[in-house]
């Protein structure tokens, strides 16, 4: 079953849409909460960069099966700078997670309280340059640990997409300032032939009189050129998330050739412009 045969499709982007989920990346965090069990216990929790919005689904539907009997409904917050089509059961905030009134409006929702769990799924448009892919996730990833250490409560884990380098050491080093259990996963609906990965940050706790800001971010980062080049590195943990007998993203699968529509369309497509031009023949019109 080569990869190349047009008769076969993503099996994981057919089985979102027949299981009702906005995009194939909510079996990522299916597959790490598989392995990690994050949603035990979680009563609030807060999804970054969150559209279209699979991730905000995972968390409503893990959450509320988890949740006691006489609990209250747990507290969902989804942040994006897009508009996102709404959710029941999630709280939407079309924001910049780099700005403080941000955390300062999802503490409010919290009423005060502090977050338990805290996803990030974010990623920038790749160009095929992998330095600079890696550089502008890495700055992704540290602008979502930023808004975290403002909204976490200690004891709280932290998910992140992260694009796995020659500099993974240097993030892994960030954060275990941070969260004394980091680990590096790899589900198994992520492709082997793409560098992403997601770190898997544990038991938050903060240094001693650190004070969170929005305006100074992190903490200075010391480190011995040692600790990332030659036999003394530090070794990032890694493991596989998800059952290895199950479906392969890399492979392809034969299927039923019945379309399936998108289960949410985008509200406001990038693409919408240019379709119009085209529809108007702009493109072959001669200057």
């Amino acid at each position: 079953m080569g990869k190349s045969s047009k008769d076969k499709r993503d099996i994981y982007y057919r089985l979102a849409k027949e299981q009702g989920w906005r995009a194939r990346s909510a079996f990522k965090l299916l597959q790490i909460d598989e392995e990690f069990n994050i949603f035990e216990g979680i009563q609030r929790a807060v999804d970054l960069c969150a559209a279209p919005g699979s991730w905000s689904q995972v968390l409503t539907k893990k959450l509320n099966e988890n949740r006691p009997k006489d609990a209250p409904p747990p507290k969902i917050v989804a942040v994006d700078l897009q508009a996102m089509a709404p959710l029941e059961g999630v709280i939407q905030i079309q924001g910049d997670i780099t700005k403080l009134s941000t955390a300062e409006q999802i503490i409010s929702y919290f009423e005060g309280e502090l977050a338990d769990l805290i996803v990030c799924d974010g990623a920038p448009d790749v160009t095929g340059l992998h330095d600079m892919d890696e550089y502008i996730q890495a700055q992704l990833l540290l602008s979502a640990l930023n808004i975290t250490t403002n909204i976490l409560h200690p004891g709280g884990t932290f998910i992140a997409k992260i694009f796995r380098g020659k500099d993974v050491t240097l993030l892994y080093s960030q954060l275990k300032i941070f969260f004394p259990v980091v680990t590096c996963s790899k589900p198994r609906s992520s492709r082997n032939s793409s560098i992403e990965a997601f770190v898997v940050c544990q038991n938050y706790t903060p240094p001693k009189d650190y004070v969170p800001t929005m305006i100074n971010p992190l903490l200075d980062l010391s480190y011995e050129q040692n600790e990332l080049l030659g036999p003394n590195r530090v070794i990032v943990p890694f493991i596989s998330c998800g059952d290895l007998s199950g479906f392969d993203s890399d492979m392809t699968y034969p299927l039923e050739k019945k379309s399936l529509d998108p289960l949410q369309p985008p509200i406001n497509a990038p693409y919408r412009t240019a379709i119009t031009l085209k529809q108007q023949n702009f493109y072959n019109k001669v200057p």
